[in-house]
């Protein structure tokens, strides 16, 4: 497992950067030696944030965020958060833990832009991603490990573009284009 540690907004402290190896460490059981696994540590107004993001086999991206009043619950937080995820899709997920569990580079995202004050709203963030034609069951759970109320997919059945969206009452919609 490859660790990455990065502040957003701060400089991230030897004994931070320890705590987090340590910590983390203890998921290596899951991932091949060359997976590797991004946490960015921020502070927004009084909550400290710990974000993990781990590329996964076949485009499946692990991404766990947790937030607290310190950096030590939002830590634990977030790993204890990535191993429930990992055991809750196991079956899912276990033909990839040790065989392919990273197969391409790093997702690339366009840098935020600064949030400029005007009275209309403007595009502030552009995200890409990689995509794969996948059934509505892949793309459910890849909206559950990313934690996301909606995910944009191309369907393997209809080789068209989908939206699959979380519904208040905790079921889900698909958005498909009519012909």
């Amino acid at each position: 497992m490859l660790l990455e540690i990065k502040g957003k907004g701060l400089t991230i402290s030897n004994y931070l950067e320890d705590l987090v190896t340590k910590k983390a460490r203890k998921l290596e059981r899951y991932f091949k030696s060359d997976t590797p696994v991004k946490v960015v540590l921020s502070i927004e107004k009084s909550r400290q944030i710990c974000e993990v993001t781990v590329p996964f086999y076949d485009g499946t991206i692990l991404r766990v965020e947790e937030s607290g009043g310190d950096f030590y619950g939002s830590i634990d937080g977030s790993l204890k958060k990535l191993e429930r995820m990992i055991r809750k899709h196991r079956t899912r997920l276990e033909k990839g833990l040790h065989e392919k569990a990273y197969t391409y580079e790093e997702p690339v995202f366009v840098e935020d832009e600064p949030l400029l004050e005007e009275e209309e709203a403007k595009l502030v963030r552009r995200k890409t991603y990689p995509t794969k034609p996948m059934s509505v069951e892949e793309a459910e759970m890849q909206m559950e490990l990313l934690g996301h109320e909606f995910f944009v997919f191309v369907s393997s059945e209809s080789n068209e573009v989908n939206i699959l969206y979380k519904r208040k009452d905790g079921d889900y919609g698909l958005l498909e284009p009519e012909e």
